[in-house]
């Protein structure tokens, strides 16, 4: 007989009991919150940073969750399985509308259509026998981090949040006091399609006002992530006066030197910023602030589609206990992930804490101002050099312009790659107008004396379907130069059209590959991209003409 087991723990109900009571207890002073919001306190239980494995058993019980062979937990977001862009909105509120870059990424919403779709949300959540509530913080430099609050009626969400936002210590939990921003989160109920301002059942809307989000109609758990990238985009700049930004960012393990890593999905942002010889500060949100670089989030949210142990063995690695693997098909027998089927979605993710990385630097902050910006772009016309040395004023052009390209399906007719302009590397998440992020860009570097590297990790030698993609060991191997500052000290040539300064030579990289006119063979078949893409990135950047230096505006391609 041992001491520890006693005959009514084996009881079946004896540890859900025993969470029941200490996790709703944990609420105590907070409990007039939640009834003044309007729950049900004698119809739900209230679970407040409930232990992972807690959240594990019900996901698995309640959900449909199995833990997979290597520890994580599998689930699933229905039927929506990413985000929804077009049932976006923000609140337009007297507070915020001045500020707010309003459009297609940034839909108005009525205030009285946000009470009833949060009071919609609030009735679902009632409905519920748990109600799981986590608080946490964004943002690693307490100067600058907001705390949230997110509310919602999934396991599975509530253990996401928990991975993506900074866990506090239990002293920060006890003292954490008001929420500067909550999460409803009740995207199992449908929003009311007849509801003034609804298109859809799916809305995700933010109010500045209320420094609130609800979510109805939409499960797939990047729009809880998004939405705190949302709200940081919107507070840094307005309420503390620094730059947020959709980047990755690592720093030297030897020197220091912090870089910061611009791209859009597919440009390798997070595979370059995964250096053995440099920590990680972060893979996707970061504040470039007067004193250093911060990341706003507690985990990384990383794609693993074709994932395997030797492509990328960090992110592989991290795959275990606490991790959640969102939409992954999986082996019913031996519960191994199969990372190749793409049966649900190609849009399979993992959400793990960032300390599962090896080479984290933990805090996930530096006082320490950049010195290199890395723009990454992927060129499926195979035009854009692989690396070009940028000047302040082509910084600014090609962070507005935020080029990349999508490379053709397997559709009938789609012969042709697809340009991808996404303005600042982010435009789904931009809440203010891009020149905001762009002047204030712009200021930083020219103060710190930042250099700025557009670097193409796409096709070479031809287009899509003729020429080769760049090899990784030579895109490596630039990215190296940059932070040993061999590029920095080379010489240089200019790229016609586009007036890029290119390398005429380095130390591991072919110089057929540096010169993009030089890989192609068919040279007249080259001029005829070049002023394809040229044309392209004219026509887009008209967007911003009005808002930009004349400096600016001269520093793109010229026809």
């Amino acid at each position: 007989m041992t001491p520890y087991v006693t005959p009514h723990i084996l009881h079946k109900n004896y540890a859900q009991a025993f969470d029941n009571e200490s996790l709703s207890n944990l609420i105590g002073r907070d409990l007039e919150y939640f009834s003044q919001a309007g729950f049900d306190m004698d119809k739900i239980t209230l679970k407040r940073n409930a232990p992972v494995a807690s959240l594990y058993e019900d996901a698995i019980r309640n959900e449909g969750a199995i833990i997979s062979s290597s520890g994580a937990l599998i689930n699933f977001s229905g039927k929506k399985t990413g985000r929804s862009p077009k049932d976006k909105r923000i609140v337009y509120e007297e507070t915020s509308k001045d500020n707010i870059w309003w459009g297609s990424v940034n839909i108005k919403m009525d205030e009285h259509t946000f009470e009833i779709n949060r009071e919609r949300a609030i009735d679902f959540l009632n409905t519920r026998d748990n109600v799981y509530v986590f608080d946490g913080y964004a943002g690693w430099d307490p100067k600058y981090r907001i705390k949230v609050r997110v509310i919602c009626a999934r396991a599975y969400h509530a253990l996401f949040m928990n991975n993506m936002l900074i866990r506090p210590t239990e002293e920060e939990l006890t003292n954490f006091g008001e929420p500067d921003f909550i999460i409803y989160n009740a995207g199992q109920f449908p929003a009311n399609r007849f509801t003034k301002g609804m298109s859809s059942t799916t809305s995700v809307e933010i109010n500045f006002k209320r420094m609130e989000m609800v979510i109805l109609g939409t499960e797939y758990a990047g729009e809880m992530k998004k939405g705190v990238f949302s709200v940081m985009h919107y507070l840094q700049p307005v309420k503390f006066g620094q730059l947020s930004l959709h980047s990755s960012s690592n720093v030297g393990i030897e020197n220091g030197d912090v870089t910061l890593f611009f791209g859009l999905s597919g440009t390798g942002k997070t595979t370059l910023s995964a250096d053995p010889r440099r920590l990680l500060i972060g893979d996707d949100e970061h504040v470039w602030s007067d004193t250093g670089v911060f990341n706003i989030e507690g985990g990384c949210y990383a794609k693993t589609i074709n994932l395997s142990a030797e492509k990328e063995p960090e992110i592989f690695n991290a795959i275990r206990f606490g991790s959640i693997l969102e939409n992954v098909v999986y082996n019913p027998v031996s519960r191994v992930p199969d990372y190749d089927d793409v049966g649900i979605t190609e849009n399979t993710r993992c959400a793990y804490p960032i300390e599962f990385i090896p080479n984290a630097q933990i805090p996930c902050s530096v006082d320490r101002q950049p010195s290199n910006i890395i723009m990454l772009t992927c060129d499926a016309f195979g035009v854009l050099p692989p690396v070009s040395k940028l000047t302040p004023e082509q910084a600014s052009y090609h962070f507005l312009a935020g080029y990349t390209s999508k490379t053709p399906g397997t559709e009938d007719g789609v012969l042709e790659p697809i340009p991808t302009f996404s303005t600042c590397y982010s435009a789904p998440f931009i809440v203010l107008p891009p020149g905001r992020y762009a002047e204030m860009l712009a200021e930083r570097m020219a103060r710190h004396n930042v250099d700025c590297w557009l670097i193409n990790t796409g096709w070479t030698g031809g287009k899509y379907g003729q020429g080769k993609r760049c090899p990784l060991k030579y895109t490596r191997t630039i990215v190296d130069a940059v932070h040993s500052g061999a590029l920095a000290a080379a010489e240089y040539e200019t790229f016609d059209t586009f007036g890029l300064q290119i390398p005429t030579a380095l130390e591991g990289v072919p110089r057929e590959l540096l010169n993009p006119s030089l890989a192609w063979p068919d040279k007249g078949a080259f001029q005829r991209e070049v002023r394809k893409l040229a044309g392209m990135f004219q026509k887009a950047f008209a967007l911003y003409e009005r808002d930009v230096d004349e400096k600016v505006r001269l520093a793109g391609p010229q026809l």
